[in-house]
């Protein structure tokens, strides 16, 4: 195998991997925020976050942080 043929691999393995992370932050996102709208008032509140807050983060894009 030539350096050229593992540089490349190397690359491309790196870059499927920086995909499958970004793909995993997206669903994590998606998923907190999802279990955000079933928090009760009481537990928003303990944890000092209001439900317009909620609001804001169940409009906010998956892909947006």
């Amino acid at each position: 195998m030539s350096i050229l043929t593992t540089t490349f691999q190397t690359h491309h393995r790196s870059r499927w991997n920086q995909l499958k992370r970004r793909f995993a932050e997206w669903q994590r996102r998606s998923r907190s925020r999802h279990e955000l709208s079933y928090l009760s008032d009481a537990t928003l509140n303990d944890i000092g976050v209001t439900r317009c807050d909620v609001h804001r983060e169940m409009n906010k894009p998956f892909w947006t942080a």
